[in-house]
């Protein structure tokens, strides 16, 4: 079990040959992750079907079940998403950083 705990992404048993159709255990990861991953893999029109789990709330981890048209890698569509969710992360923290510093908020203050 050391070795699964070292790992951070692992194809779970069943998958094709080609990689067109798998399931990969995402371990340390949850529901916030497993619908914004699906949702950026579902916007492939090469994708077929996505889906995701989380087997046991007491389970640190999420199964993430890709199918592909055409025989196509399910795993170069899994690492496309998670750079394509990357940069959607860090466009959406440069736009609020910029609001931040450019923006007038009401800033309420907590009286003792």
């Amino acid at each position: 079990m050391a070795d699964a705990a070292a790992k951070k992404i692992e194809i779970l048993p069943g998958q094709e040959a080609d990689l067109s159709a798998a399931t990969y255990r995402i371990y340390g990861e949850s529901h916030t992750i497993g619908n914004a991953l699906r949702w950026m893999i579902m916007k492939n029109p090469k994708v077929e079907f996505c889906g995701y789990s989380v087997p046991h709330p007491s389970e640190n981890h999420i199964h993430l079940r890709i199918q592909m048209y055409d025989n196509l890698s399910s795993l170069d569509a899994l690492l496309a998403a998670l750079d394509n969710l990357d940069d959607l992360c860090k466009t959406i923290d440069d736009a609020y950083t910029l609001s931040l510093r450019r923006d007038k908020y009401e800033v309420w203050e907590e009286k003792s």
